[in-house]
């Protein structure tokens, strides 16, 4: 397999995280992506796979995929073990509906904190614009944290066991954790939630790339990670 991914995109390291918490070996292409000029030139592989031009992009044999929530589905039914999504219809379907949740609704209000770790526009009323959309969304994103924690208040994971809801679900929090939205320490279910799921090496090693992928390429965005300004990945990861 060959996965095209991008080092700051979430939806491409949410594709990882699958591939390792179901042990498959991959060869990864990482686009080259700048906060100035984003994948622009993009790949042309990426170009060629995708109409959208976007990561991520599969290869597995003759068989070619882009959008996340299509590659972790085909990966369930090629590789079922260890599976990501519950076994009962009924399950698997809740599983999916907060998959979906994750990238269609939960993402929506993250977007509008994109701008912090880019260059400042020159104009200082444009940044301020920006800013002003940043705070309304950061009230929404903390609704959104205090329904999590709801409910996770009785269950380890979203589906009850680890499953794709729990991976689809950390992108967001982690991207709004990233961009100085509202901090998880309130929410002490969500945060014990995150922690657990910090100490799975899949998701460690993705959130240690995200970081280095920040020291190279990103401004210092100020109250990420509530303030601790990295994330709080426990002891040294080898992402190599």
């Amino acid at each position: 397999m060959k996965l095209y991914s991008g080092p700051l995109s979430l939806f491409a390291r949410k594709v990882e995280i699958a591939l390792r918490e179901k042990d498959l070996a991959f060869e990864r292409v990482m686009v080259t992506f700048s906060q100035s000029e984003g994948y622009s030139p993009k790949h042309p592989d990426v170009l060629a796979a995708n109409p959208k031009g976007q990561v991520p992009v599969l290869l597995d044999g003759d068989l070619t995929l882009f959008d996340s929530t299509v590659i972790l589905e085909y990966l369930e039914d090629a590789y079922p073990a260890p599976p990501l999504y519950p076994a009962a219809p009924a399950e698997r379907a809740r599983c999916r509906l907060l998959e979906l949740a994750a990238d269609e609704i939960l993402l929506a209000p993250v977007r509008a904190l994109m701008h912090r770790p880019g260059p400042r526009p020159a104009d200082p009323a444009r940044w301020e614009a920006l800013e002003a959309e940043a705070r309304k969304a950061e009230a929404l994103i903390a609704e959104q944290l205090g329904e999590l924690d709801g409910r996770l208040r009785d269950r380890p994971f979203l589906c009850g066991a680890f499953s794709a809801a729990d991976l689809a679900v950390f992108m967001p929090v982690l991207y709004g954790q990233r961009l100085g939205g509202p901090p998880l320490a309130p929410h002490g279910a969500l945060e014990g939630w995150f922690e657990r799921l910090l100490e799975r090496p899949a998701f460690a090693r993705a959130v240690a790339e995200i970081a280095e992928a920040d020291a190279e390429l990103s401004l210092p965005v100020p109250g990420a990670y509530g303030g601790r300004g990295a994330p709080p990945v426990k002891g040294s990861i080898n992402t190599r």
